[in-house]
């Protein structure tokens, strides 16, 4: 796999970017990792909180520089990159993985889990005996079952929703500077990456490391998504990915499809979320919905 170029380096001597046809704010170059300084930065962070409108200011980074821009959170317990534990060594290519085979893993591993005996009490059904006041797993998974159904088919915007890509990306970002929804303290920063659905694997970024050790294999789920979907990853904290989507689903039907995708890229969003079964999630919190967001335990 050939890598690209880093262009973070000139912004040692060239902290404004000018010479890689930027105008930045004042800002740092991040180069520390969970086992020490990385050989290069892995990305630029403004020193100051963003503001409304400085996303959008700064998504020509992408032309001029190879640069994308993404806001990560400073705020709260693990809110310094020095503690966000990143692993970028640990990160393979997204492009090196399939989509489908991944979530295809993900969703049989999980439902021989929890479908399998427990090893205490080989009688039972671990998931219905553990959990009695809980959908059992059928319940929790349905119109699906133990065999992954598949991946979703594209969709297209509606009329209402027919925002560009990464115009909806900076409409996001500006949402999340106002409301501070998710956010507590949003930083702009700059990543070298190929695509927006690479950001998490070139930084090593591990949120999800409790749940898949290669960030890299969820980012291949990001780029399919990006493909079928039209989603920017617009923000990170150190332990959750949010995302705009310009494609939504405007049907239940595609909803659900898409939300079997959700569960086995982050079954928490379902297990420890608002709603316990699948169709109930893909009814409130895809349908239609512009902004995905996922969190691992």
């Amino acid at each position: 796999m050939a890598t690209l170029p880093n262009p973070l380096p000139t912004l040692a001597a060239d902290p404004s970017g000018r010479s890689l046809g930027l105008e930045l704010p004042a800002g740092s170059l991040i180069d520390v990792t969970a086992e020490g300084p990385a050989d290069e930065p892995l990305l630029w962070c403004a020193d100051e909180p963003a503001r409304p409108g400085d996303y959008h200011a700064l998504q020509p980074a992408r032309r001029a520089a190879g640069l994308l821009p993404v806001l990560v959170d400073l705020g709260g317990d693990q809110g310094a990159l020095d503690e966000w534990h990143l692993l970028p060594d640990e990160a393979s290519y997204p492009g090196d993985h399939d989509a489908e085979e991944v979530l295809e893993e993900f969703w049989e591993e999980y439902a021989a889990d929890e479908l399998a005996p427990d090893a205490d009490h080989p009688s039972t059904d671990s998931f219905a005996e553990k959990f009695p006041e809980q959908p059992t797993f059928d319940e929790m998974v349905a119109p699906y079952g133990p065999e992954w159904p598949g991946l979703a088919p594209a969709t297209e915007p509606g009329q209402e929703q027919a925002l560009a890509p990464d115009a909806r990306a900076a409409e996001l970002a500006d949402s999340l500077t106002e409301s501070g929804t998710w956010l507590k303290e949003p930083h702009l920063a700059l990543v070298p990456a190929r695509r927006s659905a690479d950001i998490p694997a070139a930084i090593g970024w591990t949120g999800q490391i409790n749940y898949e050790g290669d960030v890299a294999r969820l980012c291949a789920v990001l780029r399919s998504w990006e493909d079928r979907f039209d989603i920017r990853v617009v923000a990170l904290t150190s332990d959750q990915l949010v995302l705009s989507v310009a494609a939504p689903p405007t049907t239940l039907e595609e909803a659900e499809a898409i939300a079997a995708e959700h569960f086995a890229f982050c079954p928490e969003n379902i297990t420890q979320g608002h709603h316990e079964t699948l169709r109930a999630y893909a009814q409130h919190d895809v349908l239609n919905q512009r902004v995905w967001s996922f969190w691992w335990d």
